[in-house]
């Protein structure tokens, strides 16, 4: 059963309220402190605000349609892209200037995404004061639970900072509410070392992974976290961890941190993770857990991807804002064999799910079929100009990862899905951690791989293949070269979150040219800090470059 997030709804915007304090806005004076006295009188209430992180979380780590650490991970990278689709898209050219890397101080989107994270780990520090400065029996728990608690929070705000860390590099760590008020840049390094140190002072103190646990921040997701930070150590120090990378890993693949569902494994199939049911995934370590069955909390990333007929499409209830597709070129990356081409993606003539009809467009397509084109151009002018300017509602291939399910019978017979609207979003799973381990032993070995890094990936890779085709595809040590494995690990990746930060470490996030979009220069690796939090705290130092 999924975790009811909104269980206790009035405590939970309750202590929102008090826990919006001075890092999003370093001149704003915090709530009445006092508020808190009412609250952390019994367990429910303790956790109410335990579990409050979480749905916040939902906006900036998710494609929730709003400006957070999802968009600028992936729109500035060479798979995905917002283009102006006809009338629709210029949105004051802003997703133009992440494909280009053009953006500025003055980006609303980036101060946002500041804002949602800081926010968010300000919704960590208020619970950690209080349950810290109470005592385990008044509040209807034990003390073991207290440590625990307090342990979960501390770890799900060392996320915070560590997804902070990789947009902005140089930022203020703050540990108590509104203190200090104005606090200073630390180095990159300085805020990778408190990550850390956090991560492994509470780690053991953490509850291990289970379906208890599930969508919330456990041993296994610690783990994760030390993962993603050794893998990109050199990047974020000057200094490589891959022996501590491959530790961390393997931590996650002996099940020492536990696991949703019996023992941790890869699931059988490609879809396992991305479906209604993905609460049942034996891979997944870390999520937004989503239960609008029960809690009406529902994913938010339909509005990133969704054309306006969507619905029609899938034979749910949901359109979006016919927003990111895939960049030109990237769909023919994968092998027509290959079964994330044909399971991850909507491409080609679209047809009502419920009967089979075609589905038209509402735009340049209004009457005529919507077929989902691997271009952007003005297909329908005659023209070939292809730029983030020129498309139309039927420009680019689109996202069919992640499936929300349908509420009405399918044309072919299919059954209306009793879980709709449930998919849960994932932060890490599994699979990552083996990609992760097999380029740790790579960049080990001096860029070649051994044995073991090339069955790590073959592991995971050959679910996307039938058993006659995986001979055809499979990797060996001569095959996977780190190119090759900066390209799978696009195909397997897809939409998740981490392409930016593979280009980086990789050496091409500002060095090559994709589609549109031309080289830039090396301070691009990080964002800008937002101009309005430098009017707020003098204290902030800009990001070189800018």
């Amino acid at each position: 059963m999924k975790i009811k997030f909104l269980k206790y709804t009035k405590l939970i915007f309750a202590l929102g309220a008090i826990s919006f304090y001075g890092c999003t806005d370093l001149k704003e004076k915090a709530y009445d402190e006092m508020l808190t006295d009412d609250f952390y009188n019994n367990k429910n209430e303790v956790l109410s605000a335990v579990l409050r992180p979480y749905t916040h979380a939902n906006a900036w780590v998710t494609p929730s349609g709003q400006d957070g650490w999802w968009r600028a991970a992936e729109l500035s990278g060479d798979q995905l892209a917002w283009p102006t689709k006809g009338r629709h898209g210029e949105d004051g050219g802003k997703w133009k200037r992440f494909h280009y890397h053009t953006w500025t101080v003055d980006e609303g989107g980036l101060n946002n995404a500041w804002s949602l994270m800081y926010w968010g780990m300000g919704l960590c520090t208020d619970p950690i004061e209080n349950i810290e400065k109470r005592e385990a029996s008044k509040m209807g728990i034990s003390e073991t639970e207290k440590a625990s608690f307090i342990a979960e929070l501390r770890l799900l705000r060392a996320f915070h900072y560590l997804k902070l860390m990789d947009l902005f590099g140089n930022i203020p760590v703050v540990t108590k509410v509104g203190e200090p008020l104005q606090p200073e840049t630390l180095s990159r390094t300085e805020v990778f070392n408190f990550i850390e140190k956090e991560i492994l002072d509470n780690i053991n103190n953490a509850p291990k992974l289970s379906k208890a646990m599930m969508g919330r921040m456990s041993q296994a997701g610690a783990y994760a976290m030390l993962v993603e930070l050794y893998l990109n150590a050199e990047v974020w120090t000057g200094k490589a961890r891959w022996d501590d990378c491959i530790n961390a890993a393997n931590k996650l693949i002996n099940g020492e941190g536990g696991a949703q569902n019996g023992t941790m494994a890869l699931d059988k199939n490609i879809s396992d993770q991305f479906i209604t049911t993905n609460d049942l995934s034996k891979e997944v370590i870390f999520s937004i857990a989503y239960d609008y069955t029960t809690a009406k909390f529902e994913p938010s990333w339909t509005g990133e991807f969704y054309h306006f007929k969507q619905r029609e499409i899938y034979g749910g209830g949901r359109n979006g804002n016919d927003g990111i597709v895939l960049i030109p070129g990237v769909f023919s990356k994968y092998e027509d064999a290959d079964l994330r081409k044909k399971q991850w993606f909507w491409e080609g003539p679209m047809v009502n799910f419920e009967t089979n009809a075609p589905v038209t467009g509402s735009e340049e397509y209004a009457g005529k079929q919507l077929v989902f084109v691997d271009n952007i151009q003005r297909n329908s002018k005659g023209s070939t100009v292809s730029n983030m300017s020129e498309g139309e509602e039927n420009s680019g291939v689109r996202f069919n990862k992640y499936k929300l399910g349908n509420q009405v019978k399918g044309f072919d017979g299919t059954a209306v899905d009793p879980n709709y609207n449930n998919t849960d979003w994932n932060i890490y799973r599994l699979t990552w951690i083996y990609f992760a381990k097999a380029e740790a032993l790579i960049r080990k070995n001096g860029g070649t791989a051994p044995q073991e890094a090339v069955d790590l990936i073959n592991s995971c890779k050959k679910r996307a293949f039938s058993e006659a085709d995986w001979p055809l595809f499979s990797y060996t040590t001569a095959t996977l070269t780190l190119t090759e494995l900066l390209a799978e690990r696009g195909r397997e990746f897809i939409f998740e979150g981490f392409r930016r930060d593979d280009l980086i470490r990789f050496g091409k996030f500002y060095s090559e040219s994709w589609w549109d979009h031309k080289p830039s220069n090396e301070s691009k690796v990080l964002y800008p800090i937002p101009q309005r939090q430098l009017d707020l705290n003098p204290n902030l130092k800009q990001n070189p470059g800018y």
